[in-house]
C-alpha cells in the first residue's frame, strides 16, 4: 500500500490542507463523493472479476 508510512503528522497535514482548500462546508459533500465512487469501483471490479469464462469469449 503506497499510504501506509505517512504517519499521523502527514495525516493530520493533509486533513488540514484540504480543510484549507475546499472549507468545512464542501468536505462532507467530498467524501461521501469519493466513497461512492470507491463503492461502484469495486463492486463494478468484483462483477468483472466473478464473470464466468464463458461470457468473457
Amino acid at each position: 500500500m503506497p499510504f501506509a508510512n505517512i504517519g499521523i503528522g502527514g495525516l493530520i497535514l493533509v486533513l488540514v490542507l484540504a480543510l484549507l482548500i475546499f472549507g468545512p462546508k464542501k468536505l462532507p459533500e467530498l467524501g461521501r463523493a469519493f466513497g461512492r465512487t470507491l463503492s461502484e469501483f469495486k463492486g463494478a471490479t468484483r462483477d468483472m472479476l466473478s464473470e464466468p469464462e464463458d461470457e468473457k469469449r
